[in-house]
């Protein structure tokens, strides 16, 4: 037995993989490359995603699906908010200068440089404990709802519909964090 722990101690000092000794047949021995174990709390366990669901990598998979859910936020924010500025371009009669569409880029970039992380972060950690694929439900309907609300020409709040949808799993899943999520409504 310590020639089997010396030889995967050795196994995976020179190979860079984990090697779990297994005992063989006739008194012989070999080691054999095996999953990880990693522990961890259970509420981080259960956030995690490994394994395979038909043929694919569950993980992979999903972190290249929050690519396309992010660019679908993206679109549907552009899609509803472009409308409110140019309204607001049109009302005040600056429509006619391209100074003013500049004007409200930079402030509007501005505003993003300034609170972006921020909301990020609250949105992201402080509302909600979620796994990467509750995470993606909650862009993929943050997308749907704000360009379904764009199409009628109803002017939402693309981060409000985000806070809505993150508070909706928070309360189906019981995680919601109610302190967080009772700053965030009075302000």
């Amino acid at each position: 037995m310590i020639a089997l722990l010396l030889a995967s101690a050795l196994l995976k000092n020179f190979s860079g993989k984990e090697w779990v000794p297994v005992a063989g047949f006739n008194g012989e021995a070999c080691a054999e490359n095996a999953f990880m174990l990693t522990v961890d709390s259970t509420s981080a366990c259960e956030r995690r995603y490994q394994g395979n669901l038909f043929g694919f990598q569950t993980k992979g998979a999903i972190d290249k699906l929050h690519f396309l859910s992010s660019g679908a936020v993206s679109f549907a924010r552009g899609l509803n908010d472009t409308p409110k500025i140019a309204a607001l371009l049109l009302v005040t009669g600056t429509w006619s200068s391209p100074w003013y569409l500049v004007l409200a880029a930079s402030a509007i970039a501005l505003g993003g440089l300034v609170n972006a992380r921020r909301v990020a972060l609250t949105m992201s950690h402080k509302l909600t404990d979620m796994n990467p694929g509750q995470g993606l439900a909650a862009n993929l309907f943050t997308a749907l709802l704000v360009t379904a609300a764009s199409l009628h020409g109803l002017p939402v709040s693309t981060t409000h519909v985000g806070v809505g949808s993150l508070l909706g799993m928070g309360t189906v899943t019981g995680q919601a964090k109610w302190k967080s999520i009772l700053r965030v409504l009075a302000s």
